[in-house]
């Protein structure tokens, strides 16, 4: 949606006291663990850009809540993987030997949104250290998500979302559908049946820049949407406005444990 086109779609004006009216309306409350999943164009006019939503977001947190966001980099990852778009095969080791490091503090999310990319360069936000799929938190848990978030099996056990389980978190899907629901990732891992796959991306190691390979598992969002579909009909989903998104607010633990039984019982 282009600016001209949400101006013309939105009849009230987006401002930070609004959206967190909104925000209190759909179940977001001080103190929540609260992962978000977030479009800025599915939300309207919205004075003050991604700026509003996320101030709007910490008002109702509060410090004594946690606001976490991915800041995946995708990008930084092995070539030979690369679909959108990819490139010919002998660009392969070129890219290897000269894509830049990660890290944290300069390497630009990648498909994320302006929301997910500009909480990332926020005052007090913490991020994680993994070259794909990082996550940034701010407030009281930020530290402890982040921190340790393993470069193998990167969205499993030592990993944000599963950090998020631990302190039985939140998920908001603003304006965005449940394939970019992350945390279902984790109920991959959790299943039987996984597939391994090597991995690779350029990090800082001993001072110095490396090419590391790590083992993780091959992810596949095709039926995220079905799955989430299916947990709202045996699971409580706060559903509402936040401007003109439809949004979508649930416990990371229930979702979890229901999509690894609903990934388990289909891919018997």
């Amino acid at each position: 949606m282009g600016e001209a086109e949400a101006i013309r779609r939105t009849k009230r004006i987006n401002t930070i006291e609004s959206l967190q009216s909104d925000f209190e309306a759909l179940g977001v409350q001080k103190g929540m663990v609260l992962i978000v999943h977030a479009s800025l164009s599915a939300m309207g006019w919205v004075c003050g850009g991604p700026v509003a939503v996320i101030q709007a977001l910490m008002a109702t947190l509060t410090g004594a809540g946690t606001l976490v966001m991915p800041a995946h980099s995708g990008d930084y990852s092995d070539p030979r993987y690369w679909e959108n778009p990819p490139v010919p095969p002998d660009w392969f080791e070129p890219i290897r030997n000269t894509m830049p490091a990660y890290q944290p503090e300069i390497t630009p999310t990648r498909g994320m949104g302006a929301i997910a990319e500009t909480f990332r360069k926020f005052p007090n936000v913490v991020r994680s250290f993994h070259p794909a799929v990082s996550f940034t938190a701010w407030g009281k848990d930020a530290e402890a998500i982040t921190e340790n978030h393993s470069i193998d099996y990167s969205l499993g056990e030592d990993s944000p979302l599963a950090r998020i389980y631990d302190l039985d978190g939140w998920v908001l899907l603003l304006g965005v559908a449940y394939h970019s629901n992350t945390s279902f990732h984790l109920a991959e891992y959790r299943t039987a049946r996984r597939k391994y796959i090597k991995a690779g991306a350029p990090i800082i190691e001993a001072g110095r820049r490396v090419w590391r390979e790590y083992e993780d598992i091959e992810l596949n969002t095709d039926r995220f949407d079905e799955l989430g579909a299916d947990f709202e009909l045996q699971h409580p989903v706060g559903i509402g406005s936040i401007g003109l998104a439809e949004s979508k607010l649930f416990r990371q633990r229930a979702a979890v444990d229901f999509g690894q039984k609903w990934l388990e019982n289909r891919r018997k």
